[in-house]
C-alpha cells in the first residue's frame, strides 16, 4: 500500500504577541491519501488556515512533524498549489499574464507558458476573458482565474482556503461542480478548509472535524456518497445524515466554547 500524500504528526503552534501566547494548535494528527479529498471544517478560530498555512510552508510550527510524499514541509514548494478566499491576483495583469506569471516562477520555457496557461484558462471555462483585467471579471471568474494559475504547474496537492466563502450562492454551486469536474479527470490530493458543510459533505472523500483552540483533530468521518457528485445527492436521506453528523460535531464545539466563556465570566 502507498504511503499518505500529506502526514502531519504531533504539530503544535503557538503565537506569541504583546497580549500573551496563543496556542493555535496542539497535537494534530493527521494523514491524508494520494488524490485524496478532504475537507477541515470546525468553529471559527480553530486553527483551521494555520494549519493550511503551515501545510503550505507558509508558516512555521513549533513541535510534530509534517511532511508530503516522505518530506519534510519547511518552505512553499512547486509540488503544492495554494489557493485563498481573496484570489490574490495580479491586478495589473490580464487574466492569461497572471496565469503565466506563475508559470515563469516555475521555471516553465516560453514556449511552454502560452500553450499551457491557455488550457488552463480553458480547463475552468474562461475562454474569450484571456485578455481580461481582474477588474473586469465577476468574483467567480477571478477564482477560476486562482485556480487555473494554482494548477496550471501541476502541483501533486491542491490546498484550498475557503475558496469560495466570498462568492454568492449559485457561484458558489457552480464553482463546486467545476472543481469536482477538475478533481474527477486530473485526480490529486486537495486539503480543501469551509465552513459550509453541505459544501464539505458534497467535495469530500472523508471529513475532519477539529476541535475548539487549541485545534486538533476532533474526528474524521467517511463521505461514502458516490462518484461522480451532483446536486440532487444533496437532498438524500444518505447525504442528510452526514450533513447533520458533521454539525452536530461542531455544534458541540461551539456549545463547550460557550459553556467555558460563562465559567470564567
Amino acid at each position: 500500500m502507498a504511503a499518505d500524500k500529506l502526514v502531519i504528526s504531533g504539530l503544535s503552534k503557538t503565537f506569541c504577541t504583546d497580549r500573551g501566547q496563543t496556542i493555535a494548535l496542539q497535537g494534530v494528527d493527521l494523514a491524508i491519501g494520494h488524490n485524496e479529498f478532504l475537507a477541515l471544517v470546525g468553529t471559527s478560530g480553530c486553527g483551521k488556515s494555520t494549519l493550511l498555512s503551515i501545510a503550505a510552508g507558509l508558516e512555521s510550527h513549533d513541535d510534530g512533524k509534517i511532511s508530503i510524499d516522505g518530506l519534510p514541509i519547511e518552505q512553499p514548494g512547486l509540488d503544492r498549489g495554494v489557493v485563498f478566499q481573496n484570489y490574490t491576483l495580479l491586478p495589473w495583469l490580464s487574466a492569461l499574464h497572471n496565469v503565466e506569471f506563475a508559470l515563469r516562477a516555475a521555471g516553465k520555457s516560453a514556449g511552454e507558458i502560452r500553450d499551457i496557461a491557455q488550457d488552463h484558462l480553458n480547463l475552468v471555462g474562461l475562454q474569450g476573458f484571456e485578455n481580461a483585467f481582474p477588474a473586469e471579471l465577476s468574483g467567480g471568474m477571478k477564482q477560476r482565474v486562482a485556480i487555473a494559475r494554482a494548477l496550471s504547474y501541476r502541483p501533486s496537492m491542491l490546498l484550498m482556503d475557503e475558496p469560495f466563502g466570498a462568492l454568492d450562492a449559485l457561484t458558489r454551486h457552480h464553482m463546486q461542480e467545476l472543481l469536482t469536474n477538475i478533481w474527477d479527470k486530473h485526480r490529486l490530493t486537495v486539503l480543501f478548509i469551509t465552513h459550509d458543510v453541505e459544501e464539505a459533505v458534497y467535495l469530500s472523500d472523508r471529513v475532519a472535524v477539529m476541535s475548539n483552540r487549541p485545534g486538533r483533530i476532533k474526528s474524521i468521518i467517511a463521505i461514502d456518497l458516490p462518484r461522480p457528485r451532483h446536486y440532487d445527492m444533496v437532498s438524500t436521506p444518505s447525504f442528510q445524515k452526514l450533513h447533520r453528523q458533521i454539525l452536530d460535531e461542531i455544534r458541540s464545539e461551539s456549545l463547550a466554547a460557550a459553556a467555558l466563556k460563562t465559567a470564567l465570566d
